[in-house]
């Protein structure tokens, strides 16, 4: 194969290479509800089964951290954002759930 034939294959091939790369995780953003209820979603979607059952309890345990909390929805959106599926999961076991 001339040299010229094959830096387009090589080219190619890269793209698909790439295209196929896992996705970086979703990391959850609590600037609003609506982008919270949004990226929670998307990230729960990175998880396997049985680690959404421990997301799922982490992000309905967190008012119950701070009972004096007088917005529960607020501490939740500022407690996790910035944090992906996986770190929600691993701070929850961390604290001895699980």
């Amino acid at each position: 194969m001339p040299r010229t034939a094959a830096r387009p294959l090589a080219a190619a091939l890269a793209l698909l290479l790439a295209a196929c790369a896992p996705a970086a995780p979703t990391v959850i953003d609590g600037s609003s509800a609506e982008r919270f209820a949004e990226t929670t979603e998307q990230a729960r979607r990175d998880l396997s089964v049985s680690d959404r059952l421990d997301f799922d309890r982490a992000i309905a345990t967190v008012p119950t951290r701070r009972f004096s909390a007088p917005d529960a929805d607020r501490l939740r959106r500022t407690t996790f954002d910035g944090m992906t599926a996986a770190q929600v999961v691993e701070d929850y076991r961390r604290r001895g759930n699980r």
